[in-house]
């Protein structure tokens, strides 16, 4: 029986692993690349100047996202070269995630 938890552990070991893989495998490399054109705090909302968007299968275009996290406006300006992460949520492309370039 001792064996056989062994080998139980083994596999819920290994398993819980696997499940962190996609976190991993998301980096920075992984993350769009733009460039800030106009900042609206008080709406939460940015606009980016930006390369193709693959995940979303979105050609480069200019245009304006809202910001998961408004606090992360603090830390950019106008004409900053960003690479940052956006997701469709409620019908609205969302900024999940940004840093400097």
């Amino acid at each position: 029986m001792t064996h056989l938890k062994s080998i139980f552990i083994a596999i819920a070991f290994g398993l819980s692993a696997m499940a962190c893989i996609p976190v991993f495998a998301q980096s920075a490399a992984d993350m769009a690349l733009g460039e800030v054109r106009k900042i609206d705090k008080e709406a939460r909302k940015i606009t980016i100047k930006h390369g193709e968007i693959k995940e979303l299968d979105m050609p480069p275009m200019t245009m304006v996202f809202t910001l998961k996290d408004p606090g992360v406006l603090e830390n950019f300006k106008v004409g900053d070269k960003v690479k940052f992460r956006v997701a469709r949520e409620d019908g609205k492309m969302l900024v999940t995630e940004m840093l400097s370039q």
